[in-house]
C-alpha cells in the first residue's frame, strides 16, 4: 500500500467506495430482484432462494450437496439452511436408489415438481417485473455475466 492510500480520509474512502463499489451495486440489485420474486412466490409458500435451489436440483438431476453447492456457488451453511426448508416441505428428497457411501444425491419429489408447475406463472410475472427494473441492457448484462460464470465452474 502506498503512503497516499494511508493518507485517505474516511470521507474520501466513503466517496470512492460509495460511488464505484461493484459489491454494493450487485448486492442492491440482488436484494431488489430477490424481493420481487419473494413477493410473487409467497402465495406458494416458497421463497426466491428456495425456488432457485429447486430449479438447480431439477436441472442437475440426482446430485450431491457438494455438486449443488459448487454449481450454485453457495457456501455449505447457506445451502444447508435452504435445503432444510425444501426437504422439510417435501419438495426434495435423498434418492435412495443412488446412495453410494456417504454421498446421498438429492432429487425433486413429485410435490417439488408440482410446486414448480404451479408457481411458474408467478415466477414469469416476477421475471417481467425484474426485467423492467433492470432494463433491456441491464438484463442482457446480468444474464451474460451469470452465464459466463456458470460456463466456468472452477473459475470462481
Amino acid at each position: 500500500m502506498t503512503s497516499q492510500h494511508c493518507q485517505d480520509t474516511v470521507e474520501e474512502i466513503l466517496a470512492e467506495i460509495g460511488g464505484t463499489c461493484v459489491l454494493m451495486r450487485t448486492r442492491l440489485i440482488a436484494r431488489v430482484v430477490t424481493a420481487i420474486h419473494d413477493e410473487a412466490l409467497q402465495p406458494f409458500g416458497v421463497g426466491a432462494a428456495q425456488f432457485v435451489l429447486l430449479v438447480v436440483i431439477g436441472k442437475l438431476g440426482p446430485s450431491s450437496r457438494a455438486e449443488i453447492g459448487r454449481y450454485h456457488r453457495q457456501d455449505r451453511s447457506t445451502l444447508s439452511r435452504n435445503l432444510k426448508v425444501i426437504m422439510t416441505e417435501g419438495w426434495v428428497e435423498e434418492d435412495p436408489t443412488r446412495v453410494h457411501g456417504r454421498v446421498r444425491p438429492l432429487v425433486l419429489t413429485d410435490a417439488g415438481k408440482e410446486l414448480l408447475i404451479k408457481a411458474t406463472p408467478a415466477w414469469r410475472e416476477a421475471q417481467a417485473q425484474a426485467k423492467k427494473v433492470l432494463g433491456q441492457a441491464g438484463t442482457v448484462a446480468v444474464m451474460d455475466i451469470a452465464n459466463n460464470i456458470l460456463s466456468k465452474p472452477e473459475a470462481v
